[in-house]
């Protein structure tokens, strides 16, 4: 979401914070600037399926054909799979062709319109750890709590001494 994502972009800089944003295929071919735009500022795209499909819901093939479709804009094998659900077919199909499945240890809810934006930003505080992989979203749904609890995240982790990097500078 160009406004959105132009603005956590501004945020990850103000904190030096370095990201890894798993993307939607067809967002991604919509706005290629912005694509560009992430990896140029030292971010890591990574694959979120091309239609953000629920694994858990859609045939196999149809799910491997979407990850592949995804990965011919961007090129890569970092995959996050939407909702977190994934098949063992899919997950076992998808390692066969090289990609790296990344889940997370906290989930921020931003996306939940049901919680509030402080609730957002204790779900992250209260549950991170050195290391863990934190999800935020990028979107008009999670915009609202995202507004508020990213840049409260970012500072309160800096100043207890973390640091942001991508997963894949994890992973070498």
């Amino acid at each position: 979401t160009p406004e959105i994502t132009e603005w956590t972009l501004t945020q990850l800089k103000a904190y030096n914070a370095k990201a890894t944003f798993f993307c939607i295929g067809e967002n991604s071919r919509n706005h290629p600037q912005l694509l560009s735009k992430i990896r140029a500022d030292g971010h890591v795209v990574g694959n979120h399926t091309f239609d953000h499909l629920n694994g858990w819901k859609t045939k196999n093939e149809t799910y491997i054909e979407n990850v592949i479709k995804c990965d011919s804009i961007f090129q890569s094998k970092l995959f996050r799979p939407p909702y977190g659900k994934i098949k063992g077919s899919q997950a076992s199909n998808l390692k066969k062709l090289g990609y790296k499945i990344i889940m997370w240890e906290v989930l921020s809810g931003d996306f939940d319109q049901k919680i509030s934006k402080e609730k957002c930003l204790e779900n992250v505080i209260n549950n991170v750890t050195p290391g863990g992989i934190v999800v935020f979203h990028d979107s008009e749904k999670a915009y609202s709590n995202l507004r508020y609890a990213l840049p409260k995240t970012l500072k309160f982790l800096k100043e207890k001494g973390y640091s942001f990097e991508t997963i894949e500078s994890q992973l070498i």
